[in-house]
């Protein structure tokens, strides 16, 4: 048997390596990400996260996908948001971004049922139309 020093072992370090921590005072697990409401400058929800996209090799969030439309999650419309234009409001329990929902219904979107290239071309189309540096760059 050997002796590991856990001394300097932080909460952070037993979070990393325990599957059932779902958040930390930094992280967050990507299940408690889905489904949590994003509000627009004026303090209005405007949507919620459907899911979050990884960028495979860096592991850096790429894109939120914001839903909303429809009816009871039926024909929702699906709109891939840079990760960079959402930051986290602790007074609202949710994600802020700088948008009005009048800017994210006229951004780059796909159909409920659709499925959606995620292709780099697509990438340039919705970054550009936020305004920040794609996630490759």
């Amino acid at each position: 048997m050997t002796y590991q020093d856990t001394s300097t072992t932080t909460f952070r370090d037993n979070a990393l390596r325990d599957p059932s921590v779902k958040e930390t005072h930094d992280l967050i697990a990507s299940d408690k990400v889905e489904g949590t409401r994003v509000y627009g400058r004026d303090d209005k929800q405007i949507g919620s996260i459907e899911r979050v996209i990884i960028e495979k090799r860096s592991g850096r969030v790429s894109y939120a996908v914001m839903s909303f439309g429809g009816f009871l999650g039926i024909g929702e419309d699906h709109y891939p948001i840079p990760w960079a234009k959402l930051s986290y409001d602790e007074r609202l329990g949710g994600y802020r971004t700088d948008l009005t929902r009048e800017q994210v219904e006229s951004a780059p979107k796909y159909h409920d049922g659709d499925d959606y290239e995620w292709s780099r071309e697509n990438g340039r189309r919705v970054y550009d139309y936020y305004g920040v540096p794609p996630y490759w760059m």
